[in-house]
């Protein structure tokens, strides 16, 4: 896979998700990255054990970082720290909010002594605002940003069962430090770059915010249907299994019930005349759907539906997940033995790619200790080390 990262050095102060996605996607690129942790490690290598002993987050998010014992409170750790920003491009931290500043590490210090570097801070809501001093986590945020609101059914809200918020900022820091790493090629200068959990969220419900502050419309929660259209949602399989489809345009709305249903009489009924109409009487448009897929298979239903060109997915379960015809997977070794990681979303025509190892905690301690000049019991202070 071409390295096009490489010769780039990354420093991550980082924990949890929402950096180690955006340092984990430099590193994937060839980029160095140097991830700095407590004696007790990254708290997500806990999160969980159950790859093997180790922590699906963990394995996840780390793979091709170099693992150095860190201590934000030893001024020697913090020396050993400006020596390497003074050789480094990027340095990324989501540590507390005021953390890095009260260890004289704040982007605004490092930026002045190291024009060159980029500095990310991950936040949870931003370094301005009354919320800015908030410790923030994902479940917290998609409550915060009104995401929770919105997803769910009519029992209540829930939550969305990945990462979402922690993912986005990850993918937002990620293309944000690529465009400063562009820039500078031009300007020389880096830049100081902030992005929270929060503000990336935000982002993402521009949506029903644009239909609630300009329409006064308040989106429903509505489970696996569609709230605009139907039939478009989730309908009872043979044997208990579940598929969703979803009918864009009367065309495919004639094709369901002649090629699919076999009920062309359907086509004839007021009550089912337009998209309108079908969503008003959704529910009895639901049980003659219901009524006809319960006696078959889910695989017969989905032939149907292939041969009709009309859009559906199965309802997957993460066994379905796992012998799906399209899922792509990776290699990654780890201490516990290779791990089966599904592979990341972009394709390079011609390039076969090749992941590094996820590191044990400390693996590369002396060995990145010993390159930068900077033993255990170093005497430098930030304020001796050169710019560089």
């Amino acid at each position: 896979m071409r390295q096009d990262l490489q010769g780039i050095t990354v420093v991550a102060l980082e924990q949890a998700v929402a950096a180690p996605y955006a340092s984990s996607r430099l590193a994937d690129a060839g980029a160095r990255v140097i991830k700095l942790e407590r004696k007790e490690g990254d708290f997500a290598r806990n999160y969980d054990s159950f790859v093997n002993g180790l922590s699906a987050y963990f394995v996840w998010l780390n793979r091709g970082k170099e693992s150095v014992l860190f201590d934000l409170k030893d001024q020697n750790d913090v020396a050993f720290l400006y020596e390497m920003l003074s050789q480094a491009d990027v340095f990324i931290q989501n540590l507390a909010p005021g953390a890095t500043e009260r260890a004289g590490i704040g982007s605004a210090t490092l930026r002045e002594r190291f024009p060159k570097l980029i500095t990310v801070d991950v936040t949870g809501y931003g370094s301005s605002g009354e919320y800015r001093s908030m410790k923030a986590y994902d479940l917290l945020v998609q409550a915060e940003s009104g995401l929770a609101l919105l997803t769910g059914n009519d029992s209540g809200p829930a939550r969305v069962g990945v990462s979402v918020c922690d993912i986005a900022c990850g993918m937002y820091a990620h293309q944000a430090i690529v465009q400063a790493l562009y820039a500078r090629e031009k300007s020389g200068e880096g830049r100081a770059i902030e992005v929270s959990l929060f503000h990336s969220l935000a982002d993402w419900m521009n949506v029903p915010y644009l239909q609630y502050q300009y329409g006064g419309h308040h989106p429903t929660r509505n489970g696996l249907e569609h709230p605009t259209i139907a039939p478009y949602g989730v309908f009872d399989c043979q044997g208990g299994e579940k598929i969703l489809l979803s009918i864009q345009n009367e065309r495919e709305w004639q094709r369901l019930c002649t090629k699919v249903l076999e009920r062309p009489d359907l086509l004839t009924k007021e009550m089912f005349a337009n998209n309108n109409a079908r969503v008003q009487n959704r529910r009895e448009l639901e049980d003659l759907i219901n009524s006809v897929f319960q006696k078959m298979d889910r695989n017969a239903i989905a032939e149907r539906l292939l041969v009709a060109e009309i859009a559906f997915g199965r309802l997957s379960t993460l066994e379905d997940l796992a012998a799906h015809p399209q899922l792509r997977t990776i290699a990654v070794e780890t201490a516990a033995g290779n791990i089966e990681v599904i592979a990341p979303p972009i394709v390079i025509s011609g390039e076969t790619p090749e992941y590094q190892p996820v590191p044990t905690l400390g693996q590369h301690d002396e060995a990145v200790r010993e390159e930068f000049s900077i033993a255990a019991d170093a005497s430098i202070r930030p304020d001796a080390v050169s710019a560089g």
